[in-house]
């Protein structure tokens, strides 16, 4: 255990000067530990800035699009986005994805940056034995990855012995959170350019009955 501390450490330490360093530290017994808390989590991704959690509702086709993009399954028909700020300035937008690895559950947040290039990765909560669980260095390989055919496993992704479901599961993640950062963007577009007359943007929830839209 102390060793995958440490190298969890490392990871962060020897990325980028844009990703803080954070180590993986349990608050919890059991097989079930939890590293950080979302709150906790959002703080080490943007320390010293503006956050704000945006709320993004998918259309049917949305969803579609998002499954197809990440070639992964998608159903979800909300989204939530945790957008930072400097000085006004964009720092990322931060995603959370609860996903099952093997026969437990697993919580991850992905940081995009402007670019749409993926800027830090944490585990937050993970059920599994520990031992299902790479070393720090190898997240390090999503760090500066797009949405594309390289964000696979046996191509810029390489796998992990001893934990091919969780490395499986994780590549699956950031590409979902990809994909869904990409439709939002698209989503944000159409509403630029939507025409006035009272169109209901794409993305915003349908007005109740017998409300004024």
């Amino acid at each position: 255990m102390q060793r995958l501390l440490a190298s969890a450490f490392v990871l962060f330490a020897l990325a980028s000067a844009a990703v803080p360093a954070a180590g993986l530290t349990p608050t919890c017994g059991g097989q079930a530990k939890v590293f950080l808390s979302r709150e906790e989590a959002l703080e080490l991704a943007f320390p010293k800035c503006e956050r704000r959690r945006l709320t993004t509702y998918l259309t049917k086709a949305q969803t579609r699009r998002i499954a197809e993009l990440a070639k992964v399954p998608f159903e979800k028909s909300v989204v939530f986005a945790y957008e930072a700020r400097r000085k006004g300035e964009l720092v990322g937008t931060a995603y959370f994805d609860t996903h099952k690895v093997r026969t437990h559950r697993e919580v991850l947040m992905v940081v995009v940056d402007p670019a749409s290039r993926i800027r830090r990765i944490e585990v937050l909560a993970f059920a599994e034995p520990v031992d299902y669980l790479p070393r720090g260095a190898w997240y390090a390989q999503f760090l500066g990855r797009a949405l594309d055919d390289e964000l696979e496993l046996k191509r810029a992704i390489k796998g992990v012995t001893g934990a091919t479901l969780t490395a499986r599961a994780t590549t699956a993640a950031a590409r979902r959170l990809l994909a869904v950062h990409q439709v939002r963007g698209e989503i944000s577009r159409e509403k630029k350019g939507a025409a006035p007359g009272g169109r209901r943007a794409a993305g915003s929830p349908p007005a109740p009955r017998g409300a004024a839209r």
